[in-house]
């Protein structure tokens, strides 16, 4: 308690503004003194302003605050996350539905599939219970039915495989014979595989989309996938794929066949850098597999390589007067773009001399050098990707973020050029490697991290 003179008080500033009553009768006494003035007493309380209280309760408002607010933006992400979930696993669980609602569903690689997405579905909610550190009965309700799901995949699987693998052959041979009456219905055929007697393109089909690439990785935007062009005998189903996350190419990887390939079993992989002893790296992603030789781009110097798996030996070709400055529309580095069709090997690309021009190469497999070439009008930065059928190189272009055009074509036959529009859907869109196969008569794109082909359809001859 503090002790003051009245006198004192009235000329302080801090409690001047203080009302009379508010000092309390017992903290006030009053004296007469020796010269008979009035003295007054005042005892009032500690009023020290705790400042540094303040501070440090302000200090821990303010991290308090930021807190709760990181946690809300926690939660908010989690929210979406588990928004994108339930719509996958709605998706997921019409699809078991539609296995458990009979035999004449089951699709070969159907089952594997399943499983793989439950595994990643069960991994996020584990993440979301540990991060959120906590086990609400959502979560542990959601964890089961994935788990239950997971039950029913392999309880469906046991049924009796040989009965609906010849229900799904019948049903694969009624679904042709469909799709020949709406051929008819549309007035064309398709050539034989290996045949160039038709009139050309007619249309593309509808991506389909197989699965993100092998390394499940959604950043490897770089590479290409496909089959061997003209393969060896008892390699007729292998497959190949290589990505990375830039435009460097260090290895390729083949897979026996297309089951092999989704379910990510490499049959072996060629490494084209190891350390210091070997070093045939290119760079790019317009590479194709013909006769189990990949041809890709070389790094340094830049040309046109080959490597051949049978022997696992490299060798390159400067290209005459061919210019790394000409990159396709989408990426840098596009500058050698090989492609294979029904007649042989082929190379595209632009010179100084032709000012960025397109300009088209047929390549001599046996010499690995250009026996013919032909100068064509379009701009090559302004071409999206080109690929050859039956001796015409197609060209295409962006219309929009979906929509992919097929706009100019050259017949290496007559020398003569030609504006088309052939529209045709991109499953994303961004995408680096396209290419046609004459086996099978696909396109093979890969589209942004995704494996994507499309079913080409030729007019009548």
């Amino acid at each position: 308690m503090h002790h003051f003179l009245l006198l004192l008080l009235f000329a302080s500033p801090t409690y001047a503004w203080l009302p009379m009553e508010d000092w309390g009768s017992g903290n006030v006494t009053a004296t007469v003194g020796e010269s008979g003035q009035c003295i007054c007493h005042v005892y009032l309380p500690d009023t020290t302003f705790p400042a540094d209280r303040v501070g440090n309760a302000e200090v821990s408002s303010n991290k308090l605050a930021a807190d709760v607010e990181l946690h809300i933006n926690k939660l908010n992400i989690f929210k979406g996350q588990l928004v994108i979930l339930l719509e996958e696993l709605k998706n997921l669980t019409g699809r078991v539905e539609v296995l458990e609602s009979g035999p004449d569903k089951y699709i070969k690689l159907e089952f594997e599939l399943l499983r793989i997405e439950l595994r990643e579905f069960e991994a996020l909610v584990t993440q979301l219970k540990t991060s959120l550190n906590s086990s609400s009965p959502a979560f542990d309700s959601l964890y089961i039915e994935i788990r239950n799901m997971s039950l029913i995949v392999d309880q469906l699987e046991s049924y009796d495989k040989s009965n609906l693998e010849v229900i799904r052959i019948e049903f694969a041979k009624l679904q042709k014979k469909l799709e020949k009456c709406q051929d008819r219905q549309e007035n064309f055929s398709n050539a034989e595989i290996g045949s160039c007697k038709h009139g050309g393109i007619l249309r593309v089909g509808k991506p389909v989309v197989s699965q993100l690439n092998a390394n499940l990785a959604s950043n490897y935007n770089y590479g290409g996938w496909g089959k061997d062009s003209k393969p060896l005998p008892g390699f007729e189903q292998m497959y190949w794929y290589y990505a990375y996350s830039d435009r460097q190419l260090r290895r390729i990887h083949v897979y026996a066949d297309y089951y092999s390939l989704i379910m990510r079993q490499t049959m072996k992989t060629y490494e084209l850098y190891i350390n210091t002893a070997k070093d045939w790296q290119g760079t790019g992603n317009n590479y194709i597999v013909r006769g189990n030789t990949f041809y890709y781009q070389y790094r340094n110097p830049f040309s046109m390589a080959k490597y051949n798996m049978t022997t696992q030996t490299a060798v390159y070709r400067v290209v005459p007067k061919a210019s790394n400055r000409f990159s396709y529309h989408y990426s840098p580095d596009q500058n050698l773009d090989f492609a294979a069709d029904e007649t042989g090997l082929w190379v595209t690309y632009a010179t100084e001399e032709s000012r960025g021009k397109l300009v088209l190469g047929k390549i001599d497999e046996e010499s690995f050098a250009l026996a013919e070439v032909w100068e064509t009008t379009i701009f090559k930065q302004s071409v999206t990707n080109a690929f050859m059928i039956c001796g015409i190189l197609y060209a295409t272009r962006s219309v929009d973020t979906h929509t992919e055009e097929i706009f100019y074509a050259y017949d290496t036959h007559t020398g003569k050029e030609n504006y088309v529009s052939l529209p045709f859907e991109k499953f994303q869109s961004f995408y680096v490697n396209l290419d046609y196969n004459p086996t099978d008569q696909k396109l093979y794109m890969y589209n942004n991290g995704y494996y994507v082909s499309y079913n080409v359809k030729f007019k009548s001859a």
